[in-house]
């Protein structure tokens, strides 16, 4: 019954974008550098999972939300959803080092989900994976922490700002509906 409940509100508070329909190479067939590592971040075995992108920045006044985030990866991880941060200097936020962007997330807030060494998230230079993301969503990032709820399909579902914190019901809403 919870189940169902969480479903309607999902329909209800997040409807499903209507985009067009998602063009999986163009979002999964990528190996980017984790960030600050030697690691490659290979995005290819996540498709068919459902996934929350987050255009991420370190030195934002949202930044403290990578605590909510990691909490929202905790719930969700062992039920399929990959949580992927990309940080970007898009909008001058961004720590020149990555040494430094990597210990604010990692040391700072504990973060445990995945993170891409900085890309370009808009404009001519953005990333094909958030170019993909804007023409199926209409909507590139504004500003940093813009979250993308992407069905198992790669279609994005939802789209929240900035000023949706991840403890908010109608994003935990949005990815439940995708789970």
């Amino acid at each position: 019954m919870k189940k169902l409940v969480t479903g309607l509100c999902a329909l209800l508070l997040c409807p499903p974008l209507l985009a067009a329909s998602p063009n999986t190479s163009t979002l999964y067939d990528h190996q980017l550098p984790r960030l600050h590592s030697s690691d490659t971040l290979d995005l290819r075995p996540f498709a068919g999972q459902p996934m929350l992108i987050i255009n991420t920045a370190s030195f934002c006044g949202f930044t403290g939300q990578f605590e909510g985030l990691e909490a929202l990866h905790q719930t969700y991880k062992d039920q399929g959803l990959k949580v992927v941060g990309f940080p970007s200097n898009d909008f001058r936020q961004e720590a020149k080092d990555e040494a430094k962007a990597a210990e604010v997330c990692f040391v700072n807030f504990g973060v445990t989900f995945d993170m891409s060494q900085p890309i370009a998230v808009r404009g001519k230079d953005a990333h094909p994976i958030f170019k993909e993301i804007a023409r199926q969503s209409g909507k590139a990032p504004r500003w940093n922490f813009y979250k993308y709820v992407l069905n198992k399909n790669g279609a994005v579902t939802a789209v929240f700002s900035s000023l949706t914190k991840p403890d908010d019901p109608k994003l935990q809403a949005a990815i439940e509906a995708v789970l």
